[in-house]
């Protein structure tokens, strides 16, 4: 079999987790995807996959490969539209994936500029409270909140946001505004566990780290529910300040300890083939900063 081929098979084996499934995404009975998947590990003499009657697991070297085969694939195609004149070109269907609040509230912007200027696409948007694997759920685009660990992904900076604490304005007249972080043991506490896992917040003062203790009066996995209760007056929480954008403008909510404000977080866009990207992930990227590095308005 083409090398080539073999290694389009192996990727759609990897993102589809099992032969079947990629069998019908390209087309191609199992027995296809069988020899061609064992031709590969055959020519190289390593394990690039693990099979059982159930699942296909991806080995170290076959994870390997296969974000290699992708580049490859991707370069190829690359070229072949530079040949043919469509390079440039933007169509094809693209799928992204940002969490959920992030996705509902400033990346539906993107996409629908997206669509609109690109009348040949279509994009399917994953908003989901997990990290995913790029590669192995045939991701194209993923926006992550937070300091990146070393990764083969390529990352685009896009914007930033702040951890801030808030509440309610009857809240705080009720109850008093702290003005130092130590001062948030005297209050009722709302932890949003997603983003303040612990027991302590970390805030900084000039050089200095500050970490005040703080005892939850209510501790939620969901970031909705705990801005929810802080705007009923409940208490005080940190979340995101993209997330409670609208109530800190209109007055709903009240921003405290600003002085105190650890730096900010980034939010960076991935992808998998870097300057090899596709005309239809360049073109993404580029509306994203577009929208959120410079501000423009949803």
């Amino acid at each position: 079999m083409d090398k080539l081929d073999a290694m389009a098979i192996f990727v759609a084996v990897v993102q589809e987790k099992g032969f079947s499934a990629a069998a019908r995404k390209l087309g191609v009975s199992p027995p296809v995807v069988t020899r061609a998947i064992s031709e590969l590990e055959a020519s190289m003499k390593v394990r690039l996959l693990l099979r059982t009657t159930r699942i296909v697991t991806v080995t170290e070297a076959g994870e390997r490969y296969a974000q290699d085969c992708r580049r490859v694939l991707a370069e190829i195609q690359e070229i072949e539209q530079a040949v043919t004149g469509a390079h440039g070109a933007v169509r094809g269907r693209l799928v992204v994936t940002a969490s959920s609040m992030f996705g509902r509230m400033r990346l539906g912007p993107v996409v629908r500029g997206y669509l609109e200027r690109y009348p040949e696409t279509e994009i399917e948007c994953r908003y989901l409270d997990r990290t995913v694997n790029l590669l192995n759920e045939g991701i194209d685009v993923a926006i992550r909140i937070g300091e990146l660990p070393d990764s083969s992904y390529h990352a685009t900076p896009l914007t930033s946001v702040r951890r801030i604490v808030c509440a309610t304005p009857e809240y705080l007249r009720a109850h008093g505004t702290p003005v130092r972080p130590e001062e948030l043991a005297n209050h009722s506490v709302i932890a949003a566990l997603s983003l303040e896992p612990g027991n302590e917040w970390k805030f900084v003062s000039g050089s200095e780290t500050l970490t005040a203790p703080v005892r939850p009066r209510l501790a939620t996995t969901s970031n909705d529910h705990a801005i929810q209760a802080a705007s009923t007056g409940f208490g005080l929480t940190r979340v995101f300040d993209y997330m409670v954008s609208d109530s800190l403008a209109d007055g709903r909510l009240v921003e405290v300890l600003e002085n105190y404000s650890p730096p900010a977080v980034p939010v960076n866009a991935l992808q998998m083939q870097g300057r090899l990207a596709s005309s239809k992930v360049r073109a993404f990227i580029d509306l994203a900063i577009e929208h959120l590095r410079n501000g423009t308005p949803g």
